[in-house]
């Protein structure tokens, strides 16, 4: 049995293969497109985040990036932990594991060099970034804890979250 060969020259190719070479280029550049789409919707996030952040440093003197990244700050324009009046401190939520489960007479134990202060959780509130009255001076020894909110949402967040205590 002798074997017949067939020679199989260009014309006698299947076409399928000009559709998967014109396929490749779309595609590359559908993923260039999604890719270009989720880095826009980043740095948007980003910069209204930014925005949010300048506004409660014009008004409040804020914390800045690189004290919430070593921890929690203090908001320079509030009392110190043991005075009287509010005491206000930022932190990011990864400093802050649970703090969105803080509920209304949980104890709270702030340390400081200066010695430990215990106060009692009161009440919390989501808030617009924008929104000072958090910080609004109060008599008494008063505490305001502030994060991000939603706290998956991280740098993208657009709200607060606020806990008082007393």
């Amino acid at each position: 049995m002798t074997r017949r060969s067939h020679p199989i020259s260009a014309l006698s190719l299947p076409r399928q293969g000009i559709g998967l070479r014109r396929a490749g280029p779309l595609l590359v550049l559908a993923g260039l497109l999604l890719i270009g789409a989720w880095a826009a919707t980043l740095a948007a996030g980003e910069w209204r985040q930014a925005v949010a952040e300048a506004g409660w440093d014009q008004l409040l003197g804020g914390v800045s990036d690189e004290v919430l990244f070593g921890g929690p700050g203090h908001y320079p324009e509030t009392a110190w932990p043991g005075q009287p009046g509010l005491v206000g401190v930022a932190a990011h939520n990864v400093y802050w594991l649970g703090f969105d489960q803080l509920r209304r007479g949980d104890d709270l134990l702030v340390d400081t060099r200066y010695g430990t202060f215990h106060y009692r959780v009161t009440s919390t509130r989501v808030v617009d970034a924008g929104d000072r009255t958090v910080l609004a001076s109060a008599p008494g020894r008063r505490l305001a804890l502030t994060t991000c909110w939603p706290l998956w949402a991280g740098e993208l967040a657009t709200m607060r979250l606020a806990v008082f205590a007393a």
